[in-house]
């Protein structure tokens, strides 16, 4: 019995379709979607010459559901789109293809704004560059995928859509992934403490000197397929760096308002661009939720007895709420806000987390901290996001520690590291970028390697001098990362610094001058800074070896044994590691978890220095003493005054 497909629309393209699809099968046309479709239907396709958002809606909501697969074809600005092949009850409708195309465009607020206008006016009835032939250029390949379709065989448009330049009649297929948010096929379930629980599970490291547990060999086939496309990805776009002295590459994580880029950095380009992935993806997850529907509304007070107390992770100083214009509002323990389920690894038990702090959070409403990507972490396990996580905190603490107190750091000798890649890194710093470094060990009480990198600049333009972090059980790897973290910004700055010095004198002049992030590091580009630093360069103290400085510990197989030992030492300081999964199904796919770590005493990074956040913190007072740095505990007011210097 022959296939019955149904053609919903009006115009040349459903025209030219219903022609070649009639000779094999049996076809039943209607204008619109009103009456619905009949439901001896194999195949419905919506087919138009130009573009109407409603139409597409509400062939969602039509078809849903009926079970019946369906197919459009429409045209916007001198554009034909064919797809996606959409299956009810799959995720991955119209609606989310809509969704990664309009995101990946670098006009998407205005696109968005069009899209809501035709969905209102009902548009055009033909876009002005719908020419007959780019139309039937359009029906030859709707004809042929909808004949896969009713065939069984494998079609290009499962999760994909065909683009068309009616102009040059150019055709290109692109992936997209399905929505997580979805208001159609979205699947999400509620936020709950049995969906936050964790149970560390085995994973075990690729190699013996390694700390992942998933190769970027295993990873490099989904990486770029999956998560970066011009027109319809989560990433739209990649960029080499080739200022840098390594091999650095970026990527572009497309917002609503703006774009993101984020960073990879290693000693080749195509690993740089996987790792620029993966940091797109984990700031992706950590931007709002959505793996879980949060649920819960209430206020702390009435949640105390499950809920994490926000004074511990350090609030902003009364004076700071008091200013004019500061963005956020003192905590409230009566104020109903947002939380989300978290899981406390001391206390072996979900966690309420304020919304605010599990994801980012720059103002708002509810809003009464800055809180950024601090503690955020993509793995190939949930142990190894875990890992990583922590290891982020710890890195920004000490830094953090270290300018607050203004700890006098053994300065470590980098030839003592016997290690050949580092000792070139540091040689190439110097070659290529002009800039000697110096390295300090800034392990806090918990004894988990943690250094301060400081480059100084050896010519006589450009910046005077970056500061950047590590932590890690390995403090080669510690030191490693936080060169890297350098030398991204080496020879970048240099320029902007020169091109901006009169805003980095006033801000030496004004510390709330100091706004962003990169104000941080250009403060300190000023040769007059650098007397904030002579805790630190102090050239009296003579050079510590790295065998002298850190303990070799035991290396395990696994590295959830490695985790169990961070978790130990936490818990012998009544350090709690608080976890929110932030893992989504875009990540899920390909197996990678995404997490936000939380050590309540620990400094949070802040950037801004009108956003200082340490009242409630009273561990940057007594761990100078527990370290020997100060023979009694500090005063908030003995705090180092002065905006910190972390890029």
């Amino acid at each position: 019995m022959s296939a019955v497909v149904a053609v919903v629309g009006e115009g040349l393209l459903a025209d030219f379709v219903c022609g070649e699809l009639c000779t094999q099968h049996r076809v039943v046309r209607q204008t619109e979607l009103r009456e619905g479709v009949p439901q001896t239907a194999d195949l419905v396709l919506v087919l138009h010459d130009a573009w109407h958002p409603s139409v597409h809606h509400m062939a969602e909501e039509v078809l849903q559901p009926t079970g019946i697969p369906w197919l459009r074809g429409f045209v916007s600005f001198g554009e034909g789109v064919v797809g996606p092949l959409v299956r009810p009850g799959t995720p991955g409708c119209s609606q989310c293809a809509d969704f990664r195309r309009l995101m990946a465009g670098f006009d998407r607020k205005e696109m968005w704004q069009l899209q809501q206008m035709l969905a209102a006016s009902g548009g055009v009835s033909r876009d002005a560059w719908a020419s007959r032939t780019g139309l039937l250029q359009m029906a030859h390949l709707i004809t042929a995928e909808a004949r896969r379709i009713l065939q069984g065989r494998r079609t290009h448009l499962e999760g994909r859509m065909f683009l068309i330049n009616l102009k040059t009649l150019k055709i290109s297929c692109h992936f997209f992934l399905p929505d997580s948010q979805c208001p159609i096929c979205g699947r999400l379930s509620d936020d709950s403490p049995k969906a936050a629980r964790i149970s560390l599970q085995p994973s075990p490291k690729i190699s013996a000197d390694s700390y992942r547990c998933r190769s970027m060999d295993d990873l490099k086939e989904v990486l770029v397929q999956d998560y970066l496309d011009s027109r319809t990805g989560l990433l739209n776009g990649k960029m080499h760096d080739l200022m840098s002295p390594f091999a650095d590459a970026s990527v572009n994580l497309p917002l609503f308002t703006e774009d993101e880029g984020t960073a990879g950095r290693t000693h080749s380009y195509a690993e740089s661009v996987l790792t620029a992935i993966l940091e797109g993806l984990e700031r992706y997850c950590g931007l709002t939720p959505r793996g879980k529907r949060p649920v819960i509304h209430d206020s702390y007070r009435n949640l105390a007895d499950q809920a994490l107390n926000p004074v511990k992770v350090g609030l902003h100083a009364k004076e700071q709420y008091e200013r004019p214009g500061f963005p956020f509002k003192p905590f409230d323990p009566d104020r109903p806000i947002d939380w989300v389920w978290g899981y406390s690894l001391l206390e072996e038990c979900p966690i309420l987390v304020p919304q605010l702090l599990a994801y980012y959070s720059l103002g708002g409403e509810d809003g009464f901290v800055y809180e950024t990507s601090n503690g955020c972490a993509l793995g190939g396990s949930l142990e190894e996001a875990i890992f990583y996580g922590i290891m982020e905190v710890l890195e920004r603490d000490s830094f953090l520690m270290t300018w607050y107190a203004q700890l006098p750091l053994t300065r470590l000798d980098p030839s003592s590291a016997d290690d050949q890649e580092l000792q070139l890194m540091i040689d190439r710093l110097k070659a290529v970028a002009g800039y000697d470094l110096y390295l300090f060990n800034s392990t806090m009480e918990h004894g988990i390697p943690s250094v301060w990198a400081l480059a100084k600049n050896r010519k006589q333009k450009g910046v005077n001098l970056i500061c950047a972090a590590g932590a890690h059980l390995d403090p080669i790897r510690a030191v490693k990362s936080a060169i890297h973290e350098l030398a991204g910004m080496m020879l970048t700055l240099d320029e902007k610094f020169e091109a901006n010095r009169e805003k980095a004198e006033q801000m030496l002049r004004d510390p709330f001058l100091v706004q962003q992030m990169e104000d941080h590091s250009m403060l300190y580009s000023l040769p007059q800074a650098e007397e904030r630093l002579q805790f630190l360069l102090d050239q009296n103290r003579p050079l510590r070896t790295f065998d002298e400085e850190f303990k070799r510990k035991e290396r395990h197989a696994d590295l959830t044994d490695d985790l169990k030992d961070i978790l130990q030492v936490f818990r012998r300081l009544n350090l709690d590691v608080i976890v929110v999964d932030q893992t989504t199904p875009e990540t899920m796919r390909n197996g990678l978890y995404c997490v936000k770590v939380l050590i309540p005493g620990m400094l949070p990074m802040t950037f801004g220095y009108h956003l200082t956040r340490v009242t409630g913190l009273e561990r940057v007072l007594r761990v100078p003493v527990e370290l020997g740095y100060a023979k009694q505990p500090l005063t908030i007011e003995q705090l180092n005054p002065h905006p910190h210097p972390f890029p």
